[in-house]
C-alpha cells in the first residue's frame, strides 16, 4: 500500500492489522466476487501492467480488474496524479459511481448479495 494511504487510514481509525499489502492481496482478485475502489485512480490502473509504453509502466498496482465485478467511486471523471486515462474505467466488469463516496457506497451496499 502506498505510504500516504497509511496516514489516511490512521486518520480514519482503521486498524492497521486488518490492512493487507499489495503482494498479499493481488493473488486473491481472480477469486473475488466484488472489488470496491474508493477514490483511487493510478493505484488501480491496469496500464501499469498491460501497456509497456505507459508513463506508469511497471508501477505496482492493485489488480482489481481481475475481480468478477469492480465498482469505482470517484468524485468526477478526472485523471489521477499521473494525468493519464485509466482503462479500468472502461472494462466490461467495471461500474462507475460518480459523486460523494459515502452516499455512493450507501446506495451500492444494499444491492450486493
Amino acid at each position: 500500500m502506498p505510504g500516504h494511504m497509511n496516514v489516511l487510514l490512521a486518520e480514519a481509525k482503521v486498524p492497521y492489522d486488518i490492512v493487507l499489502e499489495m503482494d498479499e492481496i493481488n493473488d486473491d482478485f481472480p477469486q473475488t466476487d466484488v472489488a470496491i475502489v474508493i477514490g483511487s485512480n493510478d493505484i488501480v490502473n491496469p496500464a501499469a501492467q498491460e501497456d509497456p509504453n505507459s508513463p506508469i509502466a511497471g508501477m505496482p498496482v492493485l489488480k482489481v480488474w481481475e475481480a468478477k465485478q469492480t465498482f469505482v467511486c470517484k468524485r468526477g471523471q478526472g485523471t489521477g496524479y499521473s494525468g493519464i486515462e485509466n482503462p479500468l474505467f472502461f472494462k466490461d466488469n467495471t461500474r462507475m459511481f460518480y459523486g460523494d463516496a459515502k452516499s455512493s457506497i450507501d446506495s451500492l451496499l444494499p444491492l450486493l448479495d
